[in-house]
């Protein structure tokens, strides 16, 4: 039995590109809208929630979070894809490095521009690395794990989001105008960007 997902046969140079790039580019997204200083993903709230209460980065708890999360996969039958354990890693990694390369800007007319490409960035990095076919992140895997027992999925991932975002916010995490915005514009942002950067599989030859 595989405790990993094996890659698909086809194009795997360029699904790992695929990924890599949209994980990179989704952790720095993130750090984007945490230097705007207006609210972020319920996720994102979290992780700041846990730095300021316990200490270490926002990238070191990205990557913590994800590695239980990932373990809640098991009594759920699941199993991660490469994508999924690059993506516990990569995330927390770029996110760090954003916040410490991108300066937080100090006036309202470059925190809101600021935000709006991250939210943007967000959701063309999800439509890579979902496009890349190479495993689920594991929020999201925790998320259609749950919904194959019976539970509908829009309820499974919106008690789960907004559990998150509570806890986060009673940790101290910024919650504000871009957490609603972010919420209200991801959906049909990666409706776009999934089928626009998804790799589909070849049709074998002589088809």
């Amino acid at each position: 039995m595989h405790l990993v997902d094996p890659m698909p046969p086809d194009r795997r140079p360029t699904r790992l590109a695929l990924l890599l790039a949209g994980l990179v580019l989704y952790g720095s997204s993130c750090g984007l809208m945490l230097e705007a200083g207006l609210g972020q993903m319920p996720w994102a709230v979290l992780h700041q929630g846990l730095s300021r209460t316990f200490g270490l980065s926002i990238g070191t708890w990205t990557i913590a979070v994800g590695v239980l999360v990932l373990l809640a996969w098991v009594p759920l039958h699941q199993r991660p894809g490469v994508g999924t354990l690059a993506n516990v890693l990569v995330l927390g990694l770029a996110l760090d490095a954003t916040l410490a390369l991108v300066p937080a800007p100090t006036t309202l007319g470059l925190r809101i521009p600021l935000l709006l490409v991250g939210i943007v960035l967000n959701g063309v990095a999800t439509g890579a690395y979902i496009g890349a076919g190479l495993g689920a992140g594991p929020r999201d895997g925790l998320s259609t794990g749950l919904a194959a027992r019976g539970l509908s999925p829009r309820v499974v991932r919106t008690s789960i989001e907004l559990g998150v975002l509570g806890v986060g916010w009673l940790l101290g995490g910024n919650v504000g105008v871009g957490t609603v915005l972010y919420a209200a514009t991801i959906g049909a942002l990666t409706h776009a960007t999934i089928p626009a950067l998804r790799l589909r599989d070849r049709a074998p030859a002589g088809t």
